[in-house]
């Protein structure tokens, strides 16, 4: 499994793949915090906390993380090196999982530089030093479990078609319905949102790790993983 986590790295860095990902979402997010007036804006909150950024960041992450799954499955399959994959004295399992972590390593490695906010924000406090520490590791910690959700459900969807841009479109549409979805048929007498990882998700922002939270997440993830398998079997 390692080779396979090796050899999807070196594929992200040794194109434009892996550089490009890390400078969209570092610039995005950068953007909306810091130079455009807005809701996201900190400096234009009036307040020295991260939360602006644990509200913008699931929403670039729905796309850039289908962005970087969509060539998993679809491209072996096309060029027809699926096959040549699945001869090799490694699991099927393996495979999946080495494909699965690649990912997800990408994309921790683009959320790491936004640990120098915590530091903006701290200096920015009144008096400096004072900001939520308990909020922040919580969002933060949600934010990886969001990362594990997302990713498998981007490594599924490349199994579904042999076009990257198909496999991206299924892979956003999948990744909203399950983040925000179920908040839009929420209603007074009906409340699914607890089905949704937004809630979830916000529910671990608070600071508070609730271990009902954290299993929904591990609970969606093994679940995409298995589809990712069982699809794959039948190739």
């Amino acid at each position: 499994m390692l080779t396979i986590i090796k050899r999807e790295i070196n594929s992200f860095f040794s194109s434009t793949i892996g550089y490009l990902v890390i400078a969209v979402f570092l610039v995005i997010n950068g953007l909306f915090l810091w130079v455009f007036s807005g809701n996201f804006n900190i400096l234009d909150s009036g307040f020295a906390d991260l939360s602006p950024y644990f509200e913008l960041a699931p929403w670039v992450l729905l796309f850039l993380i289908p962005a970087v799954c969509m060539r998993a499955f679809s491209d072996e399959m096309k060029m027809g090196t699926l096959e040549l994959l699945l001869t090799k004295p490694i699991s099927l399992k393996q495979i999946v999982l080495g494909k699965y972590f690649g990912a997800v390593i990408l994309i921790v490695i683009a959320l790491i530089p936004t640990i120098l906010y915590i530091f903006t924000i701290s200096e920015l406090g009144n008096p400096p030093g004072n900001w939520d520490v308990g909020s922040t590791i919580g969002s933060y910690i949600g934010l990886l479990f969001l990362v594990f959700a997302y990713t498998s459900i981007g490594i599924f969807s490349s199994t579904l078609s042999q076009n990257q841009i198909v496999a991206f479109i299924i892979a956003v549409f999948l990744c909203f319905a399950l983040y925000y979805g179920f908040e839009g048929f929420t209603s007074s007498t009906f409340d699914v949102s607890n089905l949704g990882m937004k809630a979830h998700f916000d529910s671990v922002a608070r600071g508070v790790l609730d271990t009902r939270d954290l299993i929904y997440f591990l609970s969606v993830t093994v679940f995409f993983i298995a589809l990712t398998i069982l699809k794959l079997k039948k190739q």
